[in-house]
């Protein structure tokens, strides 16, 4: 700072007063705390400031000086030593989710931010995924992209971990399944309970520690020896939140319903039993949730049931087994098992439709004219009694051959659901869907064989009417008639429309491939899409490019909040037919049996958070879903070490290409290191890798010819190299 730096400051004023002057100061002000924002930490002193302004002269250099004071008095600048300036960061904060990449870096999903924010592995301060966390915001020079700090732990998401046990003398550390947990967590041998070296493992975290240290955890729970079938699929429900038996509490309840129906029920409901009723599910299902009735009226119409297996007679609201079944909202379809949500002897026997037994049923009943027009309506508690048991494959036969138990009825069925499929896709519904991948196993739960799943008219059949139903009664409470002066609180089903930005990439990278998209409006966005997959059919890249659009695609959630639902066309839709499996369908049952006996609009603030929690469950279910698929596809390739399989790239990072086999839709990596035939730059805007000295390129949708390097089961990887 100068000698003279206040008859400097007298000076200035005298010689530059006005709005010019003020102009010049502001302008200054901005530049000068661009470069001290710049210098981070640094401290610079005036002329250090000036120079890297660009300002020679000694006037502008004085107003510099002078400018930084009022900066300092102004709280945007310090003054740590004397004439040693270093800007003041305003700390700028978020609350969002983590979510942890393998590499230890994290970005933080912050709701109503178009952007999240990157945390760096040095910055991750402890944060496991899916923790609610508090990050301070800052900038890395050149760079514009929100990068910042997690400085606190508002809520941990899980408390409790899986993995391997690795057990010495004097320690023990739990070794996380998860590779996106990059810290052990130390168990202290007296906290081991039995777990023993090599075991896989339940760990609850008894201590957080704020600063770098590993957290502290306890065994609660022996799964047993790594690389078994049942400890594999165990830690998998483990790792998502399931738990794999019911409280012995109850299962004693549920052992105390009795199947017997009184004739004081009977007599409340109205009676089908006498209206041809029959139920198709998949050759192995037990819990039949839904049948299908069916009678011509003397007017030539028709009266349609759809009949859902009515849970809430069984399930009182805030009883034991409501509680549990509310805890585990949704059931679980692992590869070799389904977890349900209600204990066997309700999902499997009470509730269940089988044949041949008299059953209580929460309905929706239309009378359709033979082009499917409703003419009306009703929605009520019944009693049924199922005559057959069909499976997908059965039905499909009396579909084929027009033969068989029951083929005027299913072929009526067949014909109403043709009429409503194509209405439902010409109004705009999509055609968007995903290959499902099924194994077959020995009796050791290991897979010798991988086969996909094909739908086919028989299980559209089924589907068409189970969304009809799922629509009416969206449509009963969600619309508002002359009795209904206002909209009541309902659980609904909604999809939002897609992200314009995810849209838009979409559209740019299948143009590589020569399909087109449209997306100036909805209406057009769902047309172009159904032409695309239509055009798709059968390619190479087919699985690819559905993969694609499905991530394009917003997820479809329960919210009491009606949006519409965008992928199927329909402006209320709510889930009704799957009480069994999937607890917002019992909501739906109580709050339509609520709203239609005249009672007051329920909490819609408890059905929200009642939501919210749904949503998350079906998400860990899918996740552990896949995680099961992905586990099997490893065990499966374990044995298939040096085979040659043809391949597509279904996946471009940093780190290599993922290439899903053709036949089996198994996926693995080629990793960046193995590409030894050309030093290969990493091209993410192309999704490409590009050979430096030959030119060849590794793209998103190509075919490729790998070979099976390797099968992890532990870390459920496998790797590939290129077979050239």
């Amino acid at each position: 700072m100068p000698k003279n730096h206040n008859m400097s400051r007298k000076k200035s004023r005298g010689k530059s007063t006005g709005k010019g002057k003020g102009n010049l100061n502001n302008i200054l002000a901005g530049e000068i705390k661009k470069v001290l924002e710049a210098a981070g930490n640094k401290q610079l002193n005036y002329k250090q400031i000036a120079a890297q302004m660009e300002i020679a002269d000694d006037f502008t250099k004085d107003l510099v000086a002078e400018i930084l004071v009022a900066l300092v008095e102004k709280g945007d600048v310090e003054e740590l030593q004397k004439g040693k300036f270093k800007i003041i960061r305003k700390e700028t904060t978020y609350e969002g989710k983590a979510d942890l990449l393998n590499s230890g870096n994290a970005f933080v999903v912050v709701d109503g931010e178009d952007e999240d924010i990157f945390v760096s592995s040095k910055h991750v301060n402890g944060a496991m995924p899916g923790d609610l966390v508090k990050v301070k915001l800052f900038n890395r020079k050149g760079e514009g992209k929100k990068e910042g700090e997690i400085v606190e732990i508002l809520h941990r998401n899980k408390t409790e971990f899986v993995g391997v046990l690795d057990v010495t003398d004097k320690y023990a550390f739990l070794i996380p399944d998860n590779d996106k947990i990059t810290v052990d967590i130390f168990v202290p041998l007296q906290n081991l309970n039995g777990g023993k070296h090599g075991e896989k493992v339940v760990v609850r975290i008894t201590e957080w520690p704020k600063s770098g240290k590993k957290p502290t955890g306890e065994v609660i729970k022996v799964l047993g020896k790594k690389g078994e079938n049942e400890t594999e699929m165990h830690a998998i429900l483990a790792e998502y939140g399931f738990p794999s038996e019911f409280p012995p509490a109850v299962e004693h309840y549920a052992e105390k319903i009795g199947f017997d129906i009184s004739p004081e029920e009977i007599g409340r409901r109205r009676d089908f039993r006498k209206t041809t009723t029959f139920t198709i599910d998949p050759h192995d299902a037990k819990d039949f949730d839904d049948a299908l009735s069916i009678r011509t009226l003397e007017n030539g119409n028709y009266e349609i049931g759809v009949h859902i297996a009515d849970v809430t007679h069984y399930m009182p609201e805030g009883s034991l087994l409501d509680q549990e079944a509310y805890n585990r909202a949704t059931s679980v379809y692992l590869v070799d098992r389904v977890v349900p949500m209600l204990p066997e002897k309700l999902s499997n026997g009470v509730c269940s439709l089988r044949p041949n037994e008299d059953k209580l049923c929460y309905s929706a009943v239309f009378e359709m004219d033979k082009d499917t027009n409703i003419k009306s309506q009703w929605f009520g508690r019944t009693v049924i009694h199922s005559v057959r048991r069909f499976t997908y494959e059965e039905a499909q036969q009396v579909i084929e051959t027009g033969e068989g138990d029951l083929k005027e009825e299913i072929l009526t069925f067949h014909k109403l659901a043709s009429i409503l499929r194509k209405q439902r896709f010409d109004n705009g519904a999509l055609k968007v869907e995903s290959t499902e991948v099924k194994f077959k196993l020995d009796n050791k739960g290991v897979p010798y064989d991988v086969y996909f799943k094909i739908t086919k008219e028989s299980n559209w059949l089924i589907e068409e009417f189970m969304l009809l139903a799922n629509k009416k009664v969206a449509e009963k409470i969600g619309l508002k008639d002359e009795k209904q002066k206002e909209i009541k609180t309902f659980v609904y089903r909604i999809h939002d429309q897609p992200n314009e930005t995810k849209l838009k990439e979409l559209k740019d990278f299948v143009k590589n491939f020569g399909y087109t998209l449209d997306i100036n409006s909805p209406r057009n966005i769902s047309a172009s899409l159904n032409a695309m997959m239509t055009a798709v059919k059968g390619k190479p890249e087919e699985d690819m490019i559905q993969s694609l659009t499905i991530r394009s695609m917003a997820k479809a959630i329960y919210s009491t909040q009606n949006i519409g639902h965008y992928g199927l066309g329909f402006a209320h839709y709510s889930h009704f037919t799957s009480p069994i499996r999937r607890y917002p369908d019992v909501m739906v049952h109580r709050l339509l049996d609520r709203y239609l006996i005249g009672m007051a609009s329920a909490n819609a603030k408890d059905y929200e958070t009642k939501c919210v929690h749904s949503s998350e469950m079906e998400k860990k279910a899918a996740e552990a879903e896949r995680a099961s698929i992905k586990y099997k596809q490893v065990e499966y390739l374990s044995d298939r070490v040096g085979e040659i399989f043809d391949g597509v790239i279904s996946g471009v990072t940093e780190w290599g290409i993922y290439v899903e086999i053709l036949e089996n839709k198994c996926e693995g990596m080629v990793r960046a290191r193995d590409m030894k035939d050309d030093s290969y730059v990493f091209d993410e805007k192309n999704h490409q890798f590009l050979g430096k000295k030959y030119g060849h390129r590794y793209r998103l949708g190509d075919k490729i010819k790998i070979q099976v390097k390797n099968a992890d089961l532990e870390r459920r990887q496998v790797d590939f190299i290129v077979f050239l």
